[in-house]
């Protein structure tokens, strides 16, 4: 029995990230931000994520993601399934969950891939890497377009779409600063722009903390968490399983389909089915009510330690039939 449970712990590995993200939530749980000090909270938060698009904006490789269209069947496909294939699902899945975590389910089908684990896991099942770092850099760039769209269109909020407010929002918050680094990363040069961001790799992750905190904090004082029971969240897991059985499925059957070499069929499984918590979490809190973020990005949380998990082992598998000689 011993033997076993240590099997899983080895295998169930929680990254640092995810547990300060839980720590927060803890925190967030356990001492709120109340009063004047949440208000100094939330004004900190926006500064903080305006700066961190703007560090996205800079990070992002947008002549090598614009460049890489040329192999536009690989490329679409991933789009397709991350911004078309997805979509479509969250209209079967969202009915599933209690109408609390409903917008959860939409929110983490709408989002772009991430960029650091599609490239890790397609390198480390032998796969097209370069066409990896262009695909995820493209969906990554998109996305700051999209997926405000797709939530608007999706939850229809408000009448019809999102309330002027939180268009401009989107806007101040998250474009004009992206836009920024896109810019300040053309004057820098790549090779410049990378070293720069790279002093800056703890900011992201200290800020998306920060906004976890923030979030979860106003459910709290909300009183919004009394509406999630602990009987929700097995059917909530249920649905966040069922879509990263079914996306790598339909991935290898579109991209086998298509001919695609090994390399491609890898860069299109992973870039396809991950979602990004980096880029969600704080766009979450640009898109939604305070209180309700806190629940409407725990089907993001949920999934993103989960397809670490699962698509870490199935990596793995991969390499070892990957055809000798290289990726592709």
């Amino acid at each position: 029995m011993h033997r076993l449970v240590g099997a899983v712990v080895r295998r169930v590995r929680v990254e640092p990230f995810v547990a300060a993200v839980l720590g927060a939530v803890a925190a967030a749980a356990l001492v709120p931000a109340r009063g004047e000090a949440a208000e100094w909270l939330d004004r900190g938060v926006d500064v903080a994520i305006t700066g961190l698009f703007f560090l996205y904006g800079v990070r992002l490789p947008t002549r090598r993601a614009v460049a890489s269209m040329r192999d536009w069947r690989l490329h679409g496909v991933i789009l397709a399934i991350t911004f078309g294939l997805f979509p479509l699902l969250a209209f079967g899945c969202a009915p599933l969950v209690p109408d609390v975590l409903a917008a959860g389910v939409v929110f983490l089908c709408v989002l772009p891939s991430t960029v650091q684990s599609s490239i890790m896991l397609t390198s480390l099942a032998r796969g097209n890497e370069a066409a990896a770092i262009c695909s995820a850099s493209l969906s990554n760039l998109l996305g700051v377009v999209l997926t405000p769209v797709l939530v608007a269109g999706m939850l229809s909020v408000g009448d019809g779409g999102l309330p002027l407010s939180v268009v401009v929002d989107t806007v101040l918050v998250l474009l004009v600063p992206f836009a920024a680094g896109q810019a300040a990363r053309g004057l820098l040069g790549d090779e410049r722009a990378q070293a720069w961001t790279a002093r800056l790799a703890m900011f992201d992750r200290a800020v998306i903390v920060l906004a976890v905190y923030t979030a979860f904090g106003k459910g709290v004082t909300g009183g919004v968490w009394g509406r999630v029971a602990p009987a929700d969240l097995p059917a909530l897991l249920a649905v966040v399983a069922g879509l990263l059985a079914c996306v790598p499925a339909c991935s290898a059957l579109v991209s086998r389909g298509l001919g695609f070499a090994h390399g491609d069929r890898v860069a299109v499984l992973f870039c396809g089915s991950q979602k990004s918590l980096a880029s969600g979490l704080p766009m979450a809190t640009v898109l939604f009510p305070g209180a309700v973020v806190g629940i409407t990005v725990l089907p993001l949380m949920l999934y993103h330690q989960l397809q670490l998990l699962v698509c870490t082992w199935l990596a793995q598998r991969l390499a070892r039939s990957a055809p000798a000689g290289g990726p592709r």
